[in-house]
């Protein structure tokens, strides 16, 4: 018992308990809790609290209780960018409007790809998809020209680039103003 003097502050271990020393017995350290209990403990199941440390094992058995509770899943929020994202996307490669360009020229697949973009168009407007990405690629420019040409036939639609993170230069999103009626 010469590890331990009566005034001592000491914890229990494994346990939440706190108090101080008030005696000895044979093999034993009795203790007086902060509720005013006296028990007694063996030497190795207490702790001295040294200073003015104020981490006790009341509050690493807190934390760890708190560290070993499952958290709660966070709902995926769902980000305005992503809200806003076009609801429809339009690739006028030619690679993906028909199987083979054989017999075919620029002006054939050209008219092809104004043909798709009207179609597709058309069909938005139809059944009120307010935004479409019409994808064209880069190239000399020639589709994107000829889209702005035929965008600026109607009346209810607004064009811009799309968002170049997601489609570089090589796309166009039209927004369709929907009619109240």
């Amino acid at each position: 018992m010469d590890t331990f003097k009566i005034g001592d502050k000491v914890e229990v271990l494994d346990e939440a308990i706190r108090g101080h020393v008030i005696g000895f017995a044979q093999n034993s350290v009795k203790i007086e809790t902060e509720d005013g209990f006296e028990m007694e403990y063996g030497p190795s199941q207490l702790v001295k609290i040294l200073g003015t440390l104020n981490v006790t094992n009341y509050d690493v058995a807190r934390v760890k209780h708190e560290k070993d509770t499952p958290k709660k899943k966070r709902e995926k929020v769902i980000k305005i960018k992503e809200r806003n994202a076009p609801k429809m996307e339009v690739d006028l490669h030619i690679h993906q409007l028909t199987n083979s360009t054989r017999g075919m020229n620029n002006f054939d697949m050209l008219n092809l790809q104004i043909a798709t973009a009207k179609r597709q168009l058309e069909f938005a407007i139809k059944k009120r998809i307010q935004k479409v990405v019409f994808i064209h690629g880069v190239g000399e420019g020639v589709l994107k020209e000829e889209l702005k040409y035929l965008f600026n036939r109607y009346d209810n639609v607004m064009f811009y680039d799309a968002e170049y993170k997601k489609y570089g230069l090589g796309a166009t999103e039209v927004y369709i103003y929907q009619n109240s009626n």
